[in-house]
């Protein structure tokens, strides 16, 4: 067993998708966030504006405003369900990105264990070759002072 790790570049590999997967669930994540913002936002334009509508219509209102709040209600009511509907593909793809990277990160753990299992083979030979110089060291200093007494 050689002191490098065989399966270093899929490790390296390994590590620069996973990073990968991460800015991108990072983007996603941001992108749903700003989708759910804009929803949001359209819904409480929606609100405010059917207050304003039941203002007016407590007030008096003419057949023609009738119509035109109406007909925006309903174009922000039709805003809205797009929204929605984008928000939900939004969601989609974030769940999608966050498994991409959780197989990343899997992979990546997979490949460091199997790292770690090297370099503790590597120590271990380290280890014993450096017991076996010891001990022939050992050997060599009491087999040489031995033929001294004699």
């Amino acid at each position: 067993m050689t002191g490098k790790f065989p399966l270093q570049p899929l490790l390296d590999l390994a590590n620069t998708r996973m990073d990968e997967a991460a800015r991108r669930l990072g983007e996603l994540i941001a992108s749903e966030r700003d989708g759910q913002k804009k929803l949001e936002m359209l819904q409480g334009y929606r609100d405010e504006y059917h207050g304003r509508f039941m203002e007016a219509v407590r007030n008096g209102i003419g057949p023609d405003a009738w119509r035109n709040f109406s007909a925006f209600i309903g174009k922000l009511d039709d805003a809205i369900a797009t929204q929605r509907k984008i928000v939900e593909q939004s969601r989609d793809r974030t769940a999608q990105g966050q498994e991409i990277w959780l197989a990343q990160r899997n992979r990546v753990k997979a490949f460091d264990t199997l790292s770690q299992r090297h370099q503790a083979g590597v120590a271990r030979q380290e280890a014993k070759r450096e017991q076996k110089l010891s001990d022939e060291h050992t050997a060599r200093r009491y087999s040489g002072s031995g033929s001294d007494e004699a």
